[in-house]
């Protein structure tokens, strides 16, 4: 599997979109309102970065009141979220999604516990 992109946790998406578009000349190539976050997507030409600021008081403004801004997972693309699942599964790999579900951009996703990961957050993102 490739890196498809890595999450951020912020609490200013947009600011930091600008940020990353000037100082590394990333291309913002996507936004939207998705699951309670402002997701912002720049591709950097070689995977992607999605910039997460909570809406509301879901998963990403429990993270950053635990842990601040900051690299919140790691993405890998699939082309069948289900099969990567059931390789996870044969590996004792505990799956937060027992199976895929809708995720930003139109992309099925599916995640897997940080505690089997080596303590990161493993999302599969289906292309």
């Amino acid at each position: 599997m490739d890196i498809d992109h890595a999450g951020i946790a912020t609490d200013d998406a947009a600011g930091l979109a600008d940020l990353y578009v000037d100082l590394l000349g990333c291309e913002h190539v996507h936004s939207e309102a998705f699951d309670g976050m402002d997701v912002h997507f720049l591709d950097c030409g070689n995977g992607h970065l999605e910039l997460l600021e909570p809406l509301d008081d879901g998963a990403i403004a429990r993270y950053l009141d635990r842990n601040g801004p900051g690299i919140q997972h790691l993405a890998f693309a699939t082309e069948d979220a289900t099969v990567a699942l059931d390789r996870a599964a044969d590996l004792g790999i505990e799956a937060i999604d027992e199976e895929p579900r809708a995720g930003a951009w139109g992309h099925d996703v599916a995640f897997l516990h940080p505690r089997d990961t080596g303590g990161v957050l493993v999302e599969f993102v289906e292309h």
